[in-house]
């Protein structure tokens, strides 16, 4: 048994033993998106009658845990977020979980600044020859290793090995758990509506050959992409990973050799996806995960030439204000990073700031609603400054932003709501003195 096996062994342990290493009144990192500790995560409960309270930081959470939804359980676990999926959602009714606003990319630096993690749980990959262990799905960032005490790390066999810098040496791990479980999967792409198609062809017409590109997840991303398929030499700088990027590399079109920075590579700080996704990140030169605070950094961003940022929002007012967290005072997702890669391609040389959009909704009764607003619903939290958007697509053209004036901008977000509305829209600028 050579060295780094002999520090694995007598780091193995069970579930409940890992667990012994929380103490009264920890902080608890935990390990988001496909690195998230479902195994540890499930038996965390357990610890409710040695403790008073923990808090427990998630970047997003994908399961029902007991310790999320039990009332008895309610005082004994602080739950913080910094961004909400349907999981957050459902415990933020109940009162069980609070969201830390933050860009993206101040989400470990700024947070560093405040908060102190005693506690890192977390999934990786099975420990290599050299003692290594690769968290290679995640935004990990070693700042959290400044202060814990304790870092567990739940291995996952099939979990792929991807270059970057999200690496552990089994040194500075302190419980090793085998979780026997599989690598989350997400697959979309497969229910594009002809809206999201109409959509990602407006998109498509705004985003030159050579162009360094950002998508999110979801039926307008993957409609953007399936656009794309046309365009030669993109690369890749983007927060998220996901199967559309793994489909446009291997068409060719996605080859990054005209980046300015990183050439050669796509670039990451997360990856979610389908199992076609991560067998091709697998051990691909072609691919390297950085942390979120360099990714996502607005100064990096825009030392990308013709840097693309493509997102999508919940609501747009007639100036340009984008609401993509919040449905009215109701707390949907979180800022994320879509004002990084706004604010960062707007600096860059001929980049381009995109929201991406459905010129409409329909609610839970079923009535149709205009998602471009005379005001954005009360208490919508601005995601993105109005100052930060260059165009505003929907499957009815394409809205320019840059540089225009209030009265532009009413023209031309009118000019690309659903006809609908169009009529209600002229009446509420007027009402409302929007000029």
């Amino acid at each position: 048994m050579s060295d780094v096996q002999k520090l694995y062994h007598d780091r193995l342990c069970t579930p409940e033993e890992a667990l012994e290493q929380i103490k009264d009144g920890d902080l608890i990192a935990i390990g988001c998106d496909a690195l998230e500790p479902i195994t540890m995560l499930s038996n965390l409960h357990k610890i409710h009658e040695r403790i008073n309270e923990v808090t427990i930081h998630f970047g997003a959470c994908s399961q029902h845990y007991e310790f999320l939804y039990n009332p008895e359980f309610r005082h004994k676990f602080q739950c913080t977020s910094r961004f909400f999926g349907r999981t957050m959602r459902d415990a933020y009714q109940y009162g069980n979980v609070s969201l830390i606003p933050l860009h993206f990319h101040g989400c470990i630096t700024r947070y560093a600044e405040v908060w102190h993690p005693d506690v890192i749980m977390i999934s990786g990959t099975r420990m290599d020859e050299h003692g290594y262990i690769n968290l290679s799905l995640g935004g990990w960032e070693k700042h959290y290793l400044d202060h814990a005490r304790a870092v567990i790390v739940e291995v996952v066999d099939d979990m792929p090995n991807v270059p970057g810098e999200f690496e552990l040496h089994i040194s500075q791990i302190t419980a090793v758990i085998e979780s026997g479980r599989k690598t989350p999967t997400n697959q979309t792409g497969s229910n594009l509506s002809e809206t999201d198609l109409i959509i990602g062809r407006n998109v498509a017409k705004l985003v030159e050959d050579g162009s360094t590109i950002q998508l999110g997840i979801g039926n307008i991303p993957d409609a953007v992409a399936q656009s794309f398929k046309d365009k030669n030499d993109l690369g890749v700088h983007t927060e998220l990973l996901t199967n559309s990027i793994c489909d446009l590399a291997e068409l060719g079109v996605v080859n990054n050799t005209r980046k300015t920075m990183y050439r050669g590579k796509t670039v990451a700080a997360f990856c979610i996806g389908s199992s076609k996704l991560y067998n091709w990140i697998d051990r691909n030169p072609g691919i390297y995960m950085m942390p979120i605070s360099t990714v996502n950094n607005p100064f990096v961003i825009a030392q990308q030439y013709r840097m693309v940022s493509i997102n999508t929002c919940i609501e747009v007012d007639l100036t340009g204000q984008i609401a993509s967290e919040s449905i009215g005072t109701r707390q949907w997702s979180g800022t994320g990073g879509a004002n990084d890669f706004a604010e960062g391609a707007i600096h860059s040389p001929e980049g381009k700031s995109i929201i991406a959009m459905p010129s409409s909704g329909t609610n839970r009764a079923g009535k149709r609603f205009s998602k471009i607003k005379a005001v954005l619903s009360e208490g919508a939290v601005v995601s993105i400054s109005r100052n930060n958007i260059d165009y505003i697509v929907t499957e009815y053209g394409i809205a320019e932003m840059k540089c225009r004036t209030i009265r532009q901008r009413v023209e031309n977000l009118i000019s690309i709501a659903h006809p609908d509305f169009r009529d209600e829209l002229r009446e509420d600028a007027k009402r409302w003195n929007i000029h």
